[in-house]
C-alpha cells in the first residue's frame, strides 16, 4: 500500500500542487488532494486509483448513492466530490464561450442527460452566430418515449428570436443509436424549421457516455 505519508515531503501530491500548481499532478494526484485521506488499508491514492477506473467522465455519471457505497467514501467526500465536479463541468461550458461548433459542444452544455431515468426533450436556441440564447426543456416522457410537437419547439425559437436551433434528447437504454420514429421525428422538425425560416442544424441522442448525431450519421464516445 503506497501512502502519501511515507512519500519524500517533495513527492506527496499536496506539496507538489503548491510548489509547482495543479498542472504538474496526474489524475490521480489531483483526485486524492482532494479527498484528503482514503481508508483502513486502502491508501487515499489506490482510492484514488478506483475511482478513476472509467476517467473522469465515468465518475461525473455517479449519482451520491452509489459513491456512499464505496468503502472509503463518506458523505463529506462524496459531497466534496459532487461539487468539483459540478464546478469542472460548468468551467467546461464556460470555455465553450457559449458557441456551438458540433455535437461535442452541445453534450458538454446537456450532459446531466446521462444520467436521466426518463426521456427529455430539450432545444438549443441559437443566434447567427451559433451562440446559444438559452437550452430550454420542451418535454418529458417516459422510460423510452417522448412525445414531441414541433409548434412547441418553434415556439420557444420564435420567443427569442433564435436564428437557428439544436434539438437534442436522451436514451435512457443508453444507446444512442437514432430510431426509426427518431428519424421520422427529425424530418418533421426540419420541415417546420424550413417553413419558419429557423433551420434545424442538428438533432443531437445522449445515451449513457456516447452520443449521435442524426445529421452526421455516427456515434460518439464521450471522452
Amino acid at each position: 500500500m503506497t501512502r502519501v505519508r511515507d512519500l519524500p515531503v517533495e513527492e506527496r501530491p499536496r506539496e507538489r500542487l503548491l510548489r509547482h500548481g495543479a498542472g504538474v499532478l496526474g489524475d490521480r494526484e489531483l483526485l486524492a488532494v482532494l479527498l484528503g485521506t482514503g481508508s483502513l488499508g486502502q491508501s487515499v491514492l489506490e482510492l484514488s486509483q478506483n475511482l478513476l477506473k472509467e476517467g473522469w467522465t465515468g465518475l461525473s455519471r455517479r449519482r451520491a448513492s452509489e459513491l456512499l457505497q464505496i468503502k472509503g467514501l463518506g458523505e463529506a467526500k462524496v459531497a466534496l466530490l459532487l461539487a468539483a465536479l459540478e464546478v469542472g463541468s460548468r468551467l467546461r461550458k464556460a470555455d465553450l464561450q457559449h458557441r456551438i461548433e458540433g455535437p461535442d459542444d452541445v453534450v458538454l452544455l446537456v450532459e446531466d442527460m446521462m444520467r436521466l431515468s426518463q426521456e427529455e426533450f430539450r432545444v438549443l436556441l441559437l443566434t447567427t452566430k451559433n451562440q446559444v440564447l438559452a437550452v430550454e426543456t420542451v418535454f418529458q416522457g417516459g422510460l423510452d418515449s417522448v412525445e414531441v410537437f414541433p409548434r412547441e419547439v418553434f415556439r420557444r425559437a420564435v420567443g427569442r428570436s433564435a436564428a437557428s436551433v439544436i434539438v437534442v434528447h436522451n436514451h435512457p437504454s443508453g444507446d444512442p443509436t437514432p430510431s426509426r420514429a427518431d428519424l421520422g421525428l427529425t424530418r418533421r422538425l426540419e420541415e417546420a424549421g424550413d417553413l419558419m425560416g429557423i433551420p434545424v442544424l442538428d438533432h443531437i441522442i445522449v445515451g449513457k457516455g456516447r452520443h449521435a448525431s442524426v445529421h452526421q450519421g455516427k456515434t460518439t464516445e464521450l471522452n
